[in-house]
């Protein structure tokens, strides 16, 4: 136990967390020199790949020496901020990076918060020190004054300090060392973060963080031992959250090295593997000795914040681009999501209609889009805030919001964000010519604003949020100041329909695109909707006239990717998603329904 250390990665989001496990992963000769290694090898799903951001917490095992180093690399995005407070509890120390021209950021508050409560030794990795506008100095500075506002211990603010460029493969603990390699990572984590507390002759205890799913064992549990030990084939019980207590057999017990899960005939405490033979497994709950069962505190993780209807697509286009659209396989794969991804809840709503809650519209997405590459086909509907009902009081959840904007986008911002709901908390001018202001504001607001904060600052800004807390709901939902542009027929859009219809407002489709009665096919220039006929050609005569038949000129089309179009979307409308589109329709087809609907609305 005296040489096994347990450490989480935690940081902002692209502040270079995968990149530095990588490196810390080759160079302590963990991984096999003769396999080919990618960039980012603990990025394992193909979505994590292609985002460049880390959803799902995973852990790894290095051998330094004679110690053992189980690191946990955790996801900087906020939407995924479960993952990252179930895994603290797991570990008794972090690396806190941060990069070094950005600082502190809104996520770093969010899991210092988190790791201090819990007691942890930090460490603090400067990284991206190669930066042409870097400021290590300026950073620590940051960092030991949100230290001290979240009112860290005497021993956490005597945090030691390392200068890194992880991409290159250096750390240094002076900036004017010559250092050409991560050792004094490893030396910081070896002398600074304690050994594993636990008796291994104690009855067993270790509990469950995160789950994994295998077509052979069933459930796996990823878990930490507190006290005892334990060994394959032996016989426990399972202690749930709510009391409940499960006798078991434990059918297969893994260890971790590099990328590798092993099987291992036995683990002690301060150690940190993944068992199967239980069903009924869950986050938190506790696998503990058979003949004295006794469970440790359940883990607190974070409530959904906003909800969207999942259900069957029913347009017209219906069936011809998946394999996967009938309500019984839909339903089954939700509910399969729901056996690892316990930050989301999946509620059946009746007639293949699904209500799923997570922690932000870019986790919803994310389901959607792993849902879309296994060829199903579903529509969903606007992202919706969850309102809370404490002792008769309606409550909302706030957002902390952080913007680096350039200096001459800045008040379109604040006026932007003031008319959602912000209130602007702090604003200060940064060294490379922008200004960074914090604001507090309904997280309804901030639905189907990053798009319009993108075009507001010429892709220049930076726009990131964490969850605040609950507080009573004072606002409306934001509605979209354009209207839609409706087609009013079945078939294909042609050229020079599109051609007429562009000066009425910005479009979705190209020609040859599928179309049908009562899809979206542009954004009204006005604030009305407009129903147009996207396939009507030009009516042909055999008389050729000189100066009438130029060539049309054609605007590129909007591409709509999911989170723009749950963004843009209304209440009335809805986001079909199938393995090849993504288009945006009316919930109501018929002319006549969606007119008697907006009626008996009003």
């Amino acid at each position: 136990m005296k040489n096994i250390r347990n450490i989480a990665v935690i940081a902002h989001v692209d502040h270079g967390k995968t990149t530095l496990v990588d490196e810390l992963l080759k160079q302590s000769g963990t991984l096999d020199k003769r396999k080919e290694i990618g960039e980012r090898v603990m990025d394992s799903n193909d979505l994590e790949k292609e985002r460049g951001i880390t959803i799902l917490s995973k852990n790894t095992a290095i051998k330094w020496g004679e110690y053992r180093i189980n690191i946990i690399d955790t996801p900087g995005h906020s939407d995924f901020g479960g993952e990252v407070e179930r895994v603290l509890k797991m570990v008794d120390g972090v690396l806190l990076l941060v990069d070094a021209q950005e600082g502190v950021m809104p996520q770093t508050k969010f899991v210092v918060k988190k790791a201090l409560s819990l007691g942890l030794k930090p460490i603090l990795v400067v990284n991206k020190i190669d930066k042409p506008a870097a400021e290590p100095d300026r950073v620590v500075d940051e960092v030991f004054d949100l230290f001290v506002s979240m009112g860290a211990n005497e021993d956490q603010l005597e945090f030691p300090i390392i200068y890194a460029a992880a991409k290159n493969g250096i750390a240094k603990w002076e900036l004017e060392d010559d250092n050409e390699d991560m050792t004094p990572i490893f030396e910081a984590i070896v002398e600074h973060i304690p050994a594993p507390a636990g008796e291994v002759d104690k009855p067993l205890q270790m509990q469950v963080f995160t789950l994994d799913y295998d077509n052979f064992v069933g459930r796996i549990g990823i878990a930490r031992i507190f006290n005892g030990k334990v060994s394959k084939g032996e016989q426990v019980t399972l202690v749930k959250s709510n009391g409940e207590k499960i006798n078991g057999r434990i059918t297969k017990l893994l260890g971790f090295i590099g990328l590798d899960r092993i099987e291992i005939d036995e683990a002690k405490a301060g150690d940190i593997v993944a068992i199967a033979g239980f069903s009924a497994l869950d986050v938190g709950d506790t696998i503990a000795d058979k003949d004295n069962p006794i469970g440790l505190d359940p883990l607190h993780i974070e409530e959904p914040t906003i909800s969207v209807i999942m259900s069957v697509n029913d347009s017209p286009l219906a069936g011809t681009e998946g394999k996967n659209v009938t309500a019984p396989k839909l339903r089954d794969r939700l509910f399969k999501e729901m056996e690892t991804n316990i930050a989301m809840k999946i509620e059946e709503l009746g007639e293949g209609k699904f209500k799923v809650s997570g922690r932000g519209e870019l986790q919803i997405a994310i389901l959607a889009e792993n849902l879309r590459r296994e060829d199903f086909e579903f529509s969903l509907s606007r992202p919706e805030v969850i309102i809370k009902i404490e002792n008769d009081v309606k409550l909302e959840p706030y957002e902390y919001v952080v913007v680096d904007v350039p200096d001459e986008f800045s008040g379109a911002v604040i006026e932007k964000l003031g008319t959602r709901g912000g209130i602007m908390k702090n604003m200060m001018p940064l060294s490379d010519g922008s200004t960074r202001i914090e604001f507090e504001m309904p997280a309804r607001g901030l639905i189907g604003y990053r798009g319009e904060f993108m075009t507001d600052t010429k892709g220049e800004g930076v726009l990131n949020s964490s969850f605040l807390e609950f507080r009573p709901a004072t606002t409306k939902p934001y509605k979209r100041k354009n209207g839609a542009l409706i087609s009013m027929e079945n078939g294909v859009a042609v050229g020079y329909a599109i051609f007429n219809l562009q000066e009425r407002g910005r479009m979705f489709i190209k020609p040859g695109d599928k179309v049908y009665n009562g899809m979206i096919v542009g954004e009204h220039s006005r604030s009305n909707d407009l129903e147009v006929n996207p396939i009507k050609g030009k009516n042909l005569t055999n008389v050729r006239a000189s100066g009438s038949d130029e060539a049309i000129k054609l605007v590129p089309p909007v591409e709509m990717t999911l989170e723009k179009a749950l963004e843009w979307i209304e209440d009335d409308e809805l986001v079909e998603v199938t393995p090849i589109s993504i288009r945006v329709r009316k919930k109501y087809l018929d002319p006549t329904m969606r007119k008697r609907m907006s009626k008996n609305k009003k």
